[in-house]
Order: C-alpha cells, then structure tokens, then sequence
C-alpha cells in the first residue's frame, strides 16, 4: 500500500515537471538559431560572388551545409539517443560551430572555403534536429501541434536578421559577413546554455527497430516526398537574392522580399496548432505540396512583376511553414520513443540536407545552361511530382503512442 502510494506521488511529481514548458528558453534558442539563418541563407552568395566566385562554384559551395545534413544530423542524433544527452550535444554544436565560422577570414581560396564551410557545416547542422527532439519532448503532455508556437520565433529571428542586414549592407561591404556569422553563432552558444534537458521517452517493449519503421511503404513515400520539396527550394535558397538582382531589385528590397515569406511563415504557424488536429497533417502536407508548385511557376514566370512576386512570397506559409510542421508532426508519430533523435536527423539529411544539396547543385549548372528563370519551372515540376507521391503513397499518421 505505501510502495502504491510513494510511486504515485512520483508519478505526480514527473508529471508535474514534465508540464512545465521552458518556452522562452525554447523560443529563445529558436530565434538565434534562424538568425544565423536568415544571414546565411540569403546572403552568402552575395557574400561569394563579391569576393570573386561565379555561379558553379557559388551552387557547389552552397551545396555543402546541405551536403553534410545527409549524414551529420544522423550521426550526432545516434549519440543523443544512445547517451541521452542531447542538450549537451547541442552545445558542444554550437560552440564548434562557433569556432569554425571565425577561422573562415584566415583566408579566401576555393579549397580553403570548402575545408572550412563543410566542417561549420558538420556542426552547425547537428544542432536543430536534435533541438526539435528536445522541443517536441518538453511539449509532450500537451501534443507536438503546440510546436509551431513556439517554432514561430525562429521565424522572427530570420526576419530581424535577413531585415537588417539587407539595409546594412546598402551602406557597408558584405565582405563582413563571416564575422557577423561569427557573433551570432556565439551568441546561439550563450542561448543553448539555458536550455534544460527533456526527458528522454520511456523504452516501449513494443516498439519498432528503426529497420522496420524505415521499410514501411508510407515512411519511404514520406521522405521522398520531403526530398523532393526541398530539393525544388534549391533555387530559393541558393539564388533567390541574385535572381531578384538580375531583375532589377536592390539588396534593401531584396532583403523585405525576403521577409514577407517569413511573415507568412509567423502568421501560419500561430495558427497550425489549431489546423494540425482539424485536418491532420496528411491533408496539410497534400496541400503544401499543391502550393509550392504554384509558388515557384510564378517566381518563374512573373519575377518582373513586383505584386505577383510578393503574392508568391506569401506562399512561403505555405511551401515551408504548412509543409514543415505537417511533416514533422508525421515523423514525430512513425519514429515514437527512443527514435525520436534518428527520425527528426533522417527527416533533416534526406530532405534539407541531400534534398536541398542536390537542388542547389542542379541551379548553379541550370542558371548557366538554361537561364535564371528556367531553374525555377524546374522547381515547380519537382514539387508536382511530390504532390503526387502525398496523394498516392503517403498514409494518415499512425496513432499516437
């Protein structure tokens, strides 16, 4: 009777803990996180083509942070799960993140940049999948459809980052974008510190091998799919700022256009904790699919066009954010328990990192053989193809655990 009661009250009492959200801390790393982002993303290129490279060696060079994603977010997520420690993975992570991006102004060469950009690359790729382990686990009592709130304030960090810096260098040089890269990768470290660790799920007697999960027909059609969407973002993430530059824009304008996709993506995911269960992540995912097609045939066909463009940035809500969270409220529930960490790290290879590698690949050898806007219906035809494969392979969510 009191051995009953005493594991009760523990019981009670790891409920309790486990309810208690730590969601500034959560947010607070987010919002570092996508800063380092949103100065990245789209402006490397910029930062490349200033200091000399042309569109094959910017596509290749850009290619490597997704490159590594196809193995670096698996290997880091087999050492959390086994060791249970993944916000210490996180932070060792950042800081080698850190370390690496500051050593990148020692020198300028081609092989010089790809040593360096592939090991920050290695680190700084290790760090989200597990981050999203850690988030999905600390919200576990109330559901993972309260992800998006707080996955949301990455979106605001992108913003301020992508924002500002797109105002600042109309007034100085791009050639100190490694070392902003630097301090904001420090300060993601600083962030990473004040994140508590989640508690690792309980090993389930009945839980599938990671084998069996990954040959299940609806799992495979699901990571295609994920590879095929953000194989067509390639062209986005790669030369969306220099093709928005051939067109007439200026690095300000850029900069907002930038920005009015991620707004998009802030205004869609406060609302995704309600659509998640009102229509299931199969049906959004179908739909995100359906609008990333529509989304790069118009920035294919109408770049000169300065309100169809801004239409389509809006569809950012969409071909990301709706796609995101869909897809990883579906790894979520076919890699349950102790799998959680090598399912968010498969989910980041297949698709941000080979996905996205190959995609960047493909438009710098495109943007030269075929033309800027021609990269982009190559993209569209990508994302129909996966609308097709949601429609046909990829089943409703498996029930939750």
């Amino acid at each position: 009777m009191d051995d009953e009661s005493v594991s009760d009250s523990e019981q009670n009492r790891t409920t309790t803990a486990n309810m208690s959200v730590p969601y500034r801390r959560l947010s607070g790393f987010y919002l570092f996180y996508f800063a380092v982002t949103g100065a990245f993303v789209p402006y490397w290129s910029v930062y490349l083509k200033e200091i000399g490279y042309g569109a094959v060696a910017i596509g290749i060079v850009m290619a490597l942070p997704m490159a590594t994603k196809i193995f670096a977010p698996y290997i880091w997520g087999a050492i959390a799960d086994f060791t249970g420690r993944r916000v210490w993975t996180i932070r060792l992570a950042a800081i080698l993140a850190a370390s690496s991006m500051a050593v990148l102004a020692v020198e300028q060469g081609i092989w010089w940049l790809i040593i360096v950009i592939t090991i920050f690359s290695f680190f700084w790729n290790a760090a989200l999948p597990q981050f999203e382990a850690v988030t999905l686990n600390h919200l576990y009592p109330r559901g993972e459809h309260y992800y998006s709130l707080i996955r949301l304030w990455g979106s605001v960090g992108f913003i301020l980052s992508v924002l500002c810096l797109g105002w600042a260098f109309d007034w100085f040089s791009i050639i100190w974008l490694p070392s902003i890269l630097t301090i904001l990768l420090t300060l993601l470290w600083v962030m990473s510190l004040k994140v508590p660790e989640a508690a690792m799920p309980a090993l389930n007697q009945h839980e599938k091998s990671l084998n069996k999960v990954i040959r299940q027909p609806t799992v495979v059609f699901l990571l295609l799919t994920c590879f095929l969407i953000q194989a067509s973002h390639g062209p986005y993430y790669s030369f969306f700022t220099l093709y928005l530059h051939k067109n007439g824009y200026g690095s300000g304008l850029s900069g907002l256009l930038w920005s009015i996709g991620v707004f998009a993506e802030i205004a869609i995911f406060m609302f995704m904790h309600r659509l998640l269960p009102w229509f299931g992540a199969r049906k959004l995912l179908l739909f995100a699919t359906v609008i990333t097609t529509v989304r790069w045939s118009l920035i294919a066909g109408w770049a000169n066009d300065l309100p169809v463009l801004v239409f389509g940035q809006t569809l950012h809500a969409a071909s990301y954010g709706i796609y995101h969270v869909a897809s990883i409220s579906l790894i979520h529930r076919y890699f349950p328990g102790r799998l959680q960490g090598r399912g968010q790290a498969l989910y980041s290879s297949l698709s941000f990192g080979l996905g996205g590698a190959l995609g960047s690949i493909m438009s710098g050898y495109a943007w030269n053989a075929l033309g800027p806007s021609e990269i982009y219906w190559i993209a569209a035809a990508l994302a129909l193809l996966s609308t097709i494969i949601v429609y046909w392979g990829v089943g409703r969510p498996l029930p939750a655990s």
